[in-house]
């Protein structure tokens, strides 16, 4: 019986090796998708930490049932103000922007 060899790496080199150094065009659509990806988790965790439905939430921010979902599960875009309406109006929070270049 043959014994496989692993090789570990860390989860920079693994993202390096799938999808190219940051720059390459496939490494930016990734980070993109990531970080909405992201944006979608911690909404629907504030919201979940709140007691609050999906519906609750977009009534009190004003929008659809359907939105909040569609946010939450990585499947649409978001304008910045809906965003920050949603924070504000929706889970009480204040929205901080960090720009690195």
């Amino acid at each position: 019986m043959m014994k496989s060899k692993s090789k570990i790496v860390d989860f920079d080199a693994h993202i390096d090796s799938e999808y190219g150094k940051r720059g390459a065009v496939k490494r930016e659509a990734f980070e993109e998708g990531f970080e909405a990806y992201k944006l979608g988790v911690m909404l629907q965790e504030m919201r979940k930490n709140q007691g609050l439905t999906q519906e609750q939430l977009a009534q009190k921010c004003g929008t659809t049932k359907t939105y909040i979902s569609r946010i939450e599960n990585n499947a649409s875009d978001i304008r910045l103000s809906t965003l920050m309406r949603i924070i504000r109006e929706g889970l009480g929070g204040h929205l901080k922007l960090n720009v690195e270049v």
